[in-house]
């Protein structure tokens, strides 16, 4: 039987490949909003952030999803960005 190929994508923060449900995508829609996008699915622009809360961190202080979507991304989505892999992270550990 032949396996299945299982997609990777690369974190913007730690520059590792990783496989793609491992990761969370952030997009950037066509009107100009960014958004989680917990299915991966979503149209536009995606950049991936692996689901480890210092890393969004990490990304937070050098403005890194403002570099890669050129624009300024507000405190209160890294806020929530935090909160959500925070809680991602928690429910794998179960």
């Amino acid at each position: 039987m032949m396996k299945k190929k299982v997609p990777m994508r690369r974190c913007i923060v730690s520059n590792e490949m990783k496989p793609k449900k491992e990761m969370i995508r952030i997009v950037k829609t066509p009107k100009g909003e960014l958004a989680i996008d917990p299915t991966g699915k979503k149209n536009g622009r995606g950049a991936y952030i692996s689901m480890e809360p210092t890393l969004v961190e990490k990304a937070k202080k050098q403005h890194l999803l403002d570099r890669q979507f050129g624009m300024t991304v507000s405190d209160d989505f890294y806020g929530e960005l935090y909160e959500y892999v925070d809680h991602q992270k928690a429910r794998s550990l179960l």
